[in-house]
C-alpha cells in the first residue's frame, strides 16, 4: 500500500514507530482464558445475586 504523506513525513513516522516505547513485546491473545474469566465474572455475580435476594427476602 502506497503512503499519501510526502516522503519526509512518512520519514518522521518511520522515526516516531521505531522509537522503543512502541516496541513493547505482547503475549499471544488467548480467546479461551477470556471467555473463562468472561463465564467465572457471570457465574459469581449470578451467585451474589442469589445470596442477596436470599437475604432481603
Amino acid at each position: 500500500m502506497t503512503s499519501r504523506l510526502n516522503p519526509d513525513d512518512q520519514q518522521h513516522v518511520e522515526e516516531y514507530l521505531q522509537l522503543s516505547q512502541h516496541q513493547v513485546e505482547r503475549q499471544p491473545f488467548r480467546p479461551w482464558l477470556l471467555l473463562g474469566v468472561i463465564l467465572a465474572v457471570v457465574i459469581a455475580l449470578g451467585l451474589l445475586s442469589r445470596f442477596l435476594s436470599y437475604l432481603t427476602l
